[in-house]
Formats: C-alpha cells, structure tokens, sequence
C-alpha cells in the first residue's frame, strides 16, 4: 500500500495530467512535499535545479576503499571526503549508476516529466536518480574536523591551511554498471556539486548473482531457479549428481515499460536502469521432501557459490508448512537515506532467514508489495540481494500487488502510479510463477495438505471477467480428499480495521469474489495491502458467523466440522511503516489486532491447521490460532464396506 493524504491529492493531479493537461491547476506545494511513489526527503532530490557551488576547496579529492581494485558483487566501501576547507552539515555524498548519470547536459528540461513524484522543479539535479546518499555529519568527526590535514604552511613552519575529512560506508552490490560518488554541497534541498570519484566498475559485470526458486506445479518433481547476469548468453543450473538444466534468457527495456503519453513515468525516464539478464531454468527429477545442491553460472561468466534447497511435500501428503508475508521491500544495510525505505523489511528477512535454517519451512509465500522499486529500477538488485539467503533454498512463491502493477491507462483495475510505471513487467521478469499467462498472474498450486489460490486483486476480476471464471473453476475442481485445507490469497483485504485513505477495502471487490469464497467452503483467507495483523471471525458479509473457542493450550479454536464462513487474516507487516489502529473499533468481526512488524507462520496436518504470527523484531508469538475438521480422506477410509 502507502499512500496518505497528499499521496491522494497527488493521485489526483495525476490522473487530471492524463486526460486534460491543459485544464491543469498546480496543487498548493503543501501537497506536493511528500511524493506519490516515495516517501524520504531524498526523494525529490533530482528534482531541484542545480546550483554553483562558490569557491570550492582546490583540495577536495574522495577515495574509495577498493583501493584501486574492481568492486566486488557484494562490499561495504568507505568513501572518504578530504579536503574539505568549511565542514557543513549540508554536506553530502551520493552514489550514482552508470556513473555518467552524473551529468546535467543532457537532462531535459520539462518539469512536467517529475510531477507525478511530487515535485514541480523545471530541472532535474540529475539525469538518473541517485542510488543512496549520506550527509558527511554521519562521520561524528567531521563538523569539528577531528581529522584534519596541512595543506600549506608558513615561513616557520605553522600550518596556514589546514582541511578536515569524512569516511563513510556504502553498501553496494552488483548492478553490472559502473559506479561514482559525487559530493555535493547545500543539502538536498539546494544541491551544488562539488566534486566526483570517478568511474569504479564491477570485477565481474556478468556475474550470476540472486538466484532464487520457486514452485513448478503440485507434484513437487521439479524446481524453477531464476537468477541476474550481465551476460546474455544461456547458462546452466547444476543440480543433484550430474544434472544440469539450460537457462533461458529474457530481459525487458525502457520501450516495455508503461507511462502516460503526456507524463513520462520514473521506469520510463529518471528511475530506469538496465536489469541486465534475466536467465530461469528448471531442474527436473526430483522427489518431495529431499534435499539437493546446486550452483548456477558458467565456465565464461563464473559460477555461484554451491548452495542447497528442500523440495517442498507433495500434493496429498499429510502436512506442509509455510511462511506469509506482504508488503515487505527493502531497506539499506548502511546508514543511507534511499527511495522509498522500508523500516521493517531488513529484521523480517533475518527472522525469515532464522526459519528456513530450522528445516521445517516448505516455501514462503510473499502476497504482493514485493521490493517497492516503483520505478527504480536498480532496487530490484538490493532487494534480491536482501531476500537471498531465503529465496535460494525454499520456494519464494509471490502474488502481484498495487507496487509491481498498477498504472494510468496499463489496464489495471485501480488507475494509480502505484508501480511507478513497472505495470507488473520487472514483477514477472523475476519472479516465474505457475501462472495462467503473461500478465494473467492468478495461479493456484498445492503443497502437502493445502490447495493455494493466489489471485490478482489489480487485474480484472468482476463476475465476467477472465480471472473470475478462472478462480470458480480452480475453487470447483479441488479435490478435498486429497488437499482438505483451503487457502486463497490475495494483496488487497476484504476486511480491515485499519481507516486509510482511499479506503483499504473495495466493496465492489469484496462483492464480487467474496460469495466464491462461502460457495467452495474456502478455509482461510490472507491478505496484505495494510501495514498491520489482523485476524477474523468465520465472516461472510461482514456478520461473524463463527467464532473461536479456546482449546486445553488456550489458543482460539475454530471448528470447520461445521463450516461457516472463511477466517481472514491480515499479513501487511513485513517490512512498510506500520499503519495503526483506532483507539475504539466498532467492527465486531474484528478479533485480533497487532501493529508489530511480522509474518505469520503457517503448520497444516490433515485436520488441524495453526496458524502463529511472529513478531521479526524478537520472534515473539504475538497472536495464534488454529483450525480444525475431520479428514475427508480418513472419514472415507473408515466407512464400512457396502454389500
């Protein structure tokens, strides 16, 4: 989600530039402070004309700690500022790619390119957006020059100029193209330049790097690996003892991105940058439940370090568990201001990471708001990076949310800028689903116990639409025998305390798809969107049809021996600004509320499914419930023969 009040004002202004620019108004600038697509001051930084820099210091020089060498795929360098006659806190380093971006010759010079990011300036600072930046003030010795350097002396000797210095650290990865730090004066409010680094490239530009798996189909016999290179060419995935499967390679381009005729979107424009390519394969033959190594790469480009995954349990088999979570993106690992940071992501992808070490998580399943690039291109990289030591050895299975799809004229059910001019096509590069087609991104699959429905809640999904049709058939075909549980996923809820503006719940959604879900007895519904937990009744229509009653551990027990209605649980808490709850909530179908960073840990036998939200800060059990029913197959196996 993420969106406030002049985020609204903002959508307007929008969607008035689409369809009748010269009718157009400018909002009052107390709208336009904060940007639709990103919330830091550094957002709008490129935005702002560039200014002269008055008599900068001769000696200003910035190093980097490579010392000379190529950046490797992953470093935390420090970049250091000397020289410096006059320490201001308005003094700041960026990190900028390519490092020709640098540049403000070729920018143009239409203020209207930036107006959908919240800000009316007539010359952007830079051609591209910066990667990151950090005030020198971080460096606690820099106002008061602890470090400082002679740079002339006197006829006795006295030191007559005297500069101070700065280190700070950078987290960088491998986005395969070059890299500059650019000090700047003024802040970002009134940014000047005062000097460059220079180009520092990449080791290995083609480096196969975030490999990350995912789910095939139900029968847990195969695996798909997706991965980034700078290299076009196919590669390999080894796997098991002497397999090997071939990549195929994609990428999109600039042309495949979306954007208003009139109104250039930041993937179109100022966000762009090249992903590189992006190779999948699928390693086959395998069993359910077994564990395999494997390394991805060539002998041209190099190879990744050998890693190991555990295939998930079959459709049928008696138990499965999984991790849930939305909305999480990414934040830096250093102490830089980015676009668009999400505080809790960084401690979700630790606690994550602390599950699958355990051995008993099958997959995780990310229902929608995946990295928040929304037009940033280069942050696909650091949320891959981030989401590595998970995605590389479960299957990383995601639902499409607001950030990945939605855009003005893309065909998206809402008409916002939500993606920042992605419309889901850097979503799908990455992430290879068992989805019905291009752009159709609703899929079902089936693990252990569990038939999963994941729907699109940005694409079309009105009674006649393809999707609609899609999910009554798939809901109608499940075998209940087989998989006696249930669980239909989505980003946007049907249900939520939490007042936001535009409203979280669409009732026109809710009143289409919510009937398929008391019609096909779905057991449990998840959902993100909103930056919060919150767990259900068994409701249908907002009535509370079934309520919990606490078994001998004193966890809320629901009873589906009876089925009633579906129990929805929020899950938008992995890592976005956390949205609060009123102090007084009224709904009554509203039975926990938790406003925690967190995901939900999810075990399913046959006829009992626990359900545990975990708090990512300290692994805490914040809220729990479990539901229970007898097991078809069981019931049918201790029937009596029939003469």
């Amino acid at each position: 989600m993420g969106l406030s009040g002049s985020g609204v004002a903002l959508l307007l202004v929008f969607l008035g530039l689409c369809t009748a620019v010269s009718s157009w108004t400018p909002p009052p600038p107390e709208m336009l402070h904060e940007s639709f697509a990103g919330k830091s001051e550094f957002r709008t930084v490129n935005r702002r004309s560039l200014g002269v820099c008055s008599k900068p210091s001769p000696y200003l020089a910035i190093s980097v700690s490579t010392g000379g060498a190529p950046l490797p795929d992953e470093a935390f360098v420090r970049v250091t500022v000397a020289g410096v006659l006059r320490p201001d806190a308005d003094d700041w380093v960026a990190m900028i790619t390519p490092s020709n971006y640098s540049s403000v010759s070729r920018c143009r010079l239409s203020g209207e390119n930036y107006v959908q990011t919240g800000d009316l300036a007539h010359l952007p600072l830079l051609c591209h957006y910066p990667v990151k930046a950090q005030y020198l003030r971080h460096d606690p010795g820099y106002l008061g020059c602890k470090t400082a350097a002679c740079q002339k002396r006197d006829a006795s000797g006295a030191c007559s100029v005297r500069t101070c210095a700065a280190t700070l650290t950078f987290h960088v990865v491998n986005f395969r193209t070059d890299v500059e730090f650019v000090l700047f004066s003024g802040g970002f409010r009134t940014p000047c330049v005062l000097q460059r680094s220079g180009a520092l490239r990449f080791a290995n530009p083609a480096s196969p790097l975030y490999g990350h798996l995912s789910s095939t189909d139900s029968t847990a016999t195969s695996m798909r690996l997706t991965w980034v290179s700078g290299d076009r060419r196919p590669q390999q995935v080894q796997y098991g003892v002497g397999k090997s499967a071939t990549s195929q390679v994609a990428t999109f381009t600039q042309n495949d991105m979306c954007s208003s005729p009139l109104l250039p979107s930041p993937a179109k424009d100022f966000g762009w940058h090249d992903p590189g390519y992006i190779h999948t394969a699928v390693m086959t033959g395998l069993q359910p439940s077994q564990s395999y190594t494997y390394r991805y790469g060539s002998d041209s480009v190099g190879w990744s370090s050998t890693n190991k995954f555990r295939m998930p349990p079959a459709a049928g088999s008696d138990e499965t568990s999984f991790v849930i979570y939305g909305d999480m993106g990414k934040a830096p690992l250093d102490p830089s201001v980015e676009h668009y940071i999400q505080p809790g992501s960084i401690s979700l992808a630790k606690a994550v990471a602390k599950e699958i070490q355990t051995g008993k998580v099958d997959s995780v399943f990310h229902i929608g708001d995946i990295s928040y690039a929304t037009g940033f291109l280069v942050e696909w990289d650091f949320f891959l990076n981030l989401i590595a030591p998970v995605a590389s050895r479960v299957p990383y299975m995601t639902a499409i949310g607001n950030h990945e799809r939605d855009y003005a004229e893309s065909g998206s059910v809402y008409v916002t800028p939500d993606s920042g001019g992605e419309c889901g096509v850097a979503y799908e590069s990455y992430f290879h689903m068992p989805a019905v087609s291009k752009d159709k991104p609703w899929y079902s699959i089936e693990q252990g116990s569990i038939h999963f429905v994941v729907m699109s809640t940005e694409h079309k999904w009105s009674e006649m639409s393809e999707q609609h049709k899609w999910m009554n058939q798939d809901l109608s075909s499940v075998n209940r025998s087989r998989t006696p549980w249930v669980i239909f996923i989505g980003h946007r809820p049907m249900y939520s305390s939490h007042v936001g503006i535009p409203a979280n719940v669409d009732p026109i959604f809710v009143a289409s798809v919510e009937p398929l879900l008391l019609k096909y007895q779905v057991d449990l519904v998840f959902f993100g969107h909103v930056h919060n937990y919150e767990r259900t009744c068994a409701v249908y229509r907002s009535i509370c049809k079934g309520e919990p009653k606490k078994d001998a551990s004193r966890i809320d027990t629901y009873d589906n021996s009876k089925y009633t209605a579906p129990v929805h649980a929020i899950v938008g808490a992995g890592g976005f600004s956390l949205d609060k709850f009123p102090k007084i909530v009224l709904n009554k179908w509203s039975l926990s509320r938790v406003s925690e960073f967190g995901y939900a840990r999810v075990h399913a036998t046959r006829g009992d499914m626990l359900v545990q939200f975990v708090s990512s800060n300290t692994m805490e059990i914040l809220d729990q419930f479990r539901i229970v029913k007898p097991d078809p197959a069981r019931r049918l196996r201790n029937q009596p023969v029939q003469p």
